[in-house]
């Protein structure tokens, strides 16, 4: 097995440990932010459904954390067995930014964790709340740090060379990069929209099983109009971010659109196969000029195309693709809940079409949150950190063989995991916010 063999393999193993990893965090962010307003709600009327809402929902959280942690832990090793070379090179940067994560979010959480799982009947009402509302900030101050690094990677500046090491010249410019006001919104809405979808997905299940479940119905009348607030929001900025990575990677951008050639008025492509090989579009369905309009808000501006970026492009099918599935969920998404939100208002039993379609919504943000990340981060190839580190040069010396027995141990024990996660989610689910009230 030769080199590029096994940099495929440590790639995809980092791939799978980091894309398990997120899925937890991208809901466990805005989840605590949720439990603050049950937490709230019950505070201020003391209605027992609220209290049974908060103490479902606080399992869910804490298992989510739960999984989050162990991946996360798991993912943190791979920098040394996997990528020596990234530490080595920009350590410097990479090491304080994920310092700053812990000690000023993961330590904020662990602290008022135990708290807010097992100090409500143990403490005052006001510490109680405080504490959920503290492990809510550690959560978005965990974000914050951990999307300035990665941010970094595909934006980086505030940085200087000093014998022969890379360090941080001006710490603000490197937190506050190029991309990371985009980009950290975007995640911080994503996740919104994950939790959203979960609660209500979940709070749906149950109401098909007990239709005046008044738990439930809370929970999703609170997922579904979240989600009807944020979701046009995530296309507003998700546009914005698209223009600033048109600006910082515009390499990124013509494999989205499928923009082989620099070309005046190029279309937009709905839907195609991209050929690699012969670099073109098969079985095109397009708007003449779209992708010139809505990227340069000029039907005849010209856009670079991947001919300007040889060899160092991106591959452009898991864009393509990836970006049309995001962009897909999120329209589902907004509809749904612009729909439900208006259903909801009109009062009266929800159809059953209604909530199975929630139901069947219930990871939806999961999917088009791996969709995005698959897009970000394939998109920055070949480079680990743009213009400075290639990701060929970052990676360690671990064989194909060690790579593939390793990456067939994780596949099967995140496989195990995430079925028993799902498993006693629906468990939960399926029991309700009552039942779990009354134990």
């Amino acid at each position: 097995m030769d080199a590029a063999d096994a940099l495929i393999l440590a790639r995809t193993q980092f791939g799978l440990n980091i894309a398990f990893h997120i899925l937890f965090p991208s809901l466990t962010i805005a989840l605590a932010w949720f439990l603050v307003y049950f937490r709230v709600r019950y505070e201020r009327t003391r209605d027992p459904a609220w209290l049974a809402t908060y103490r479902l929902w606080i399992k869910v959280f804490a298992l989510s954390f739960a999984m989050g942690v162990v991946s996360g832990i798991v993912m943190s090793f791979q920098f040394g067995t996997n990528w020596p070379g990234f530490m080595n090179t920009v350590g410097n940067i990479a090491g304080p930014l994920l310092a700053y994560e812990v000690l000023t979010a993961f330590f904020l959480e662990a602290t008022f964790l135990g708290i807010m799982l097992f100090g409500m009947n143990r403490v005052p009402s006001w510490l109680h709340i405080l504490s959920t509302v503290i492990v809510a900030i550690g959560t978005s101050l965990s974000a914050f740090w951990i999307l300035a690094l990665n941010s970094w990677m595909h934006t980086p500046v505030g940085h200087v060379m000093a014998d022969g090491q890379i360090i941080a010249g001006d710490w603000l410019q490197v937190i506050f990069n190029p991309s990371f006001p985009y980009r950290f919104t975007h995640m911080m809405l994503a996740s919104g929209l994950t939790a959203s979808f979960v609660i209500a997905g979940l709070s749906a299940w149950r109401l098909l099983k007990v239709p005046d479940d008044a738990s439930a119905l809370k929970t999703l009348r609170a997922g579904v109009l979240v989600a009807a607030v944020l979701a046009p929001l995530q296309i507003f900025v998700g546009d914005l971010h698209g223009l600033n990575t048109l600006e910082h990677q515009p390499a990124k951008i013509a494999a989205i659109e499928g923009i082989w050639k620099t070309e005046k008025g190029a279309p937009l492509v709905l839907f195609a196969v991209p050929n690699e090989q012969e670099r073109r579009n098969d079985y095109a369905i397009e708007i003449p000029k779209g992708a010139a309009l809505v990227l340069k808000h000029d039907p005849d501006a010209e856009l670079l195309g991947l001919d300007e970026f040889e060899p160092d492009r991106p591959p452009v099918a898991p864009l393509f693709y990836g970006f049309r599935l995001m962009v897909g969920i999120g329209v589902g998404m907004l509809l749904l809940a612009w729909f439900g939100a208006w259903r909801l208002r009109r009062g009266g039993p929800l159809p059953r079409a209604l909530l199975w379609t929630f139901a069947a919504f219930t990871f939806s943000g999961w999917i088009a949150t791996l969709a995005g990340w698959l897009v970000t981060e394939i998109g920055r190839q070949p480079w680990l950190v743009t213009g400075i580190l290639r990701t060929a040069d970052a990676v360690g010396h671990v064989s194909g063989a060690e790579l593939g027995a390793s990456l067939t141990g994780y596949v099967l024990t995140y496989s195990l995991m995430l079925l028993a996660y799902f498993v006693v989610l629906t468990h939960m689910a399926g029991k309700g916010a009552v039942t779990e009230a009354a134990s």
